[in-house]
């Protein structure tokens, strides 16, 4: 959370960074480190509806949502995709992607994302996107996969607590699809440098070993 908290903090476009959780262990491992946090309703299905009750309580035109499994997320990341919202007003969210390659795309842990021609998003799975029927075709897909940073409207927030979870977002277990199925626009911006995100015991351990080879350097 610590690692977290600071990536977040030396992004340029953020005015605070707010830990907001439902649990007192992560309440006090931020308060270890003197970061401002937030203890929120156990009820909240995703990190969305955690936002949505934190933006309750403060004033903001943007809020952005950089999930806790996101160590080596980049400042630079945060502040694309709060330009990116400020950029294009037609957008209630905005959020990132990367290009990744066939073999990746077929990781159900790695979240997929197709968009218009607008750079809108259609929609985002789980599965390989897009599918392609013919395999002698000469066009060769680019598949994108979803990095979890969201940033919303303050006005789409107060909204989007009121919104039933959704079938999609059922299946899919992806919280940004309530989004699209109540027809709110999120904007997609591309990106390279992805940070890797924690989430098996594997991923940690690799992170472990990153971080104590930067620091012997």
């Amino acid at each position: 959370m610590q690692h977290v908290y600071e990536q977040a903090s030396q992004a340029h476009s953020i005015d605070k960074v707010i830990v907001a959780t439902d649990a007192e262990e992560i309440v006090s491992a931020v308060e270890s480190f003197n970061g401002e946090v937030q203890l929120t309703s156990v009820e909240h299905q995703s990190g969305t509806d955690r936002i949505a009750e934190v933006a309750q309580r403060e004033q903001a035109d943007i809020f952005v949502n950089v999930q806790g499994d996101e160590p080596e997320i980049s400042p630079a990341a945060i502040d694309q995709v709060v330009s990116l919202l400020v950029e294009n007003p037609k957008a209630d969210v905005a959020t990132l992607a990367y290009t990744i390659d066939h073999n990746s795309a077929q990781n159900p842990n790695l979240v997929k994302v197709v968009m218009d021609y607008q750079q809108f998003a259609l929609y985002f799975s789980r599965s390989p996107i897009p599918f392609v029927r013919d395999k002698d075709t000469d066009d060769e897909p680019v598949y994108f996969g979803h990095i979890g940073i969201y940033a919303y409207r303050s006005s789409f927030l107060n909204i989007y607590n009121s919104l039933e979870t959704s079938f999609l977002e059922k299946c899919e277990k992806l919280e940004q699809l309530r989004v699209l199925e109540n027809g709110f626009k999120i904007i997609v911006g591309k990106t390279e440098g992805v940070a890797r995100g924690i989430d098996t015991p594997e991923d940690y351990q690799s992170f472990v070993e990153r971080f104590n080879q930067q620091c012997t350097k």
